[in-house]
């Protein structure tokens, strides 16, 4: 099998991660999810508490001690740019599944990515949420909406562009439809068929 990156967007409770785990055991490819906040806090020595706020949010300052005291910079441009590096150099190390991070964008350049988003109505995503992390529909509703603007604003932030937009990916799905082991099995049939036309 060729080298190849696959990164896999997705609404917030669609099963993006849960899918692209499935996929990325299928093929005996690399995973890389929450292990990009680790590398980054690895490399740029801050606490993973604000790295982890830092990959969310727009704006999230930090002190660093000078000669001349105290000076404030931007810890959210800074996370930004490690991840890029991150990013790149997980994608040519190994065939990989990247799981957000806007690693579509980052690996535009690249020839031997596939760009996949997923997404599934709200109230699907809500009741999954749910089942996930035991909360009320209420608190679950919240956590939804929530996540959804974090992630487009970060997105809209780093790309200009909007999450989910058709222009910057290859294929779109909706989880609901297969339910989430069915998912990855498509995308699995897909990836073969990429792999075939070479």
């Amino acid at each position: 099998m060729k080298h190849m990156v696959i990164t896999i967007g997705c609404d917030y409770g669609a099963g993006g991660p849960q899918i692209g785990k499935m996929l990325a055991d299928a093929l005996s490819f690399d995973y890389y999810d929450r292990d990009l906040v680790d590398e980054v806090v690895d490399r740029i020595g801050v606490d993973k508490y604000l790295v982890e706020k830092a990959d969310k949010e727009k704006s999230v300052h930090y002190s660093i001690d000078t000669s001349l005291g105290p000076r404030y910079a931007n810890l959210t441009n800074r996370v930004i740019a490690a991840q890029f590096d991150v990013i790149h150099e997980m994608a040519e190390k190994s065939s990989c599944v990247i799981i957000g991070r806007s690693s579509d964008y980052i690996l535009k350049d690249r020839d031997d990515v596939l760009k996949i988003f997923i997404y599934a109505p709200e109230e699907v995503r809500v009741k999954s949420i749910i089942e996930q992390q035991h909360l009320s529909y209420e608190k679950a509703q919240e956590v939804v909406t929530y996540n959804d603007q974090q992630n487009h604003a970060r997105h809209k932030y780093i790309t200009g562009t909007y999450r989910g937009d058709r222009k910057n990916r290859h294929i779109l799905i909706d989880s609901s439809l297969l339910g989430w082991e069915k998912t990855a099995q498509y995308l699995l049939m897909l990836v073969e068929l990429v792999q075939e036309k070479g």
